[in-house]
């Protein structure tokens, strides 16, 4: 699935993060965000459980019409949720910036939602999978997801 409004600066693959839930082990969600303008968007990842995730990049600049890979980290957990049900929340944040603009020359207050810009907001929600369930993926199948995305990115760049 992926996740996106009617003309949205960004487009997001997959509209959830889905962790294999094992205890004491971490695991990871790769989200593919693509820039659907021909503007250099800035995004900021936010979530309701910051010291459980760690989130790589969780601020960036998408050049027009480009992508981005953010990883996102599930921390080695103690225990099993109730009903393996997942409560926590992610905000991905976009906005337009100025041409060429670096992460590392965003204002501040890039994503403060004040009169003059326009932040859109994607709310994404977590789910654990049980290692035991049919729909948990396998290590093949990420292996198979990340080659997939590795020949994509190699025929994009391709002249």
């Amino acid at each position: 699935m992926t996740a996106s409004a009617p003309n949205s600066l960004i487009t997001v693959n997959p509209d959830e993060l889905r962790f294999q839930f094992e205890l004491e082990k971490q695991t990871y969600c790769d989200l593919k965000v693509l820039n659907n303008t021909e503007n250099y968007v800035a995004f900021k990842v936010k979530t309701t459980s910051p010291k459980k995730y760690f989130v790589r990049p969780n601020t960036g600049v998408v050049h027009p019409w480009d992508l981005c890979i953010i990883r996102v980290t599930l921390q080695a957990q103690q225990e099993y949720p109730p009903d393996m049900q997942c409560k926590d929340k992610f905000l991905l944040q976009s906005t337009i910036v100025n041409p060429n603009t670096d992460v590392d020359d965003l204002p501040p207050d890039t994503f403060n939602k004040d009169g003059e810009k326009s932040i859109e907001d994607m709310k994404l929600r977590v789910v654990y999978i049980s290692p035991t369930s049919p729909q948990g993926s396998t290590e093949d199948d990420t292996v198979r997801f990340n080659s997939k995305l590795d020949a994509n990115l190699v025929n994009r760049a391709a002249p």
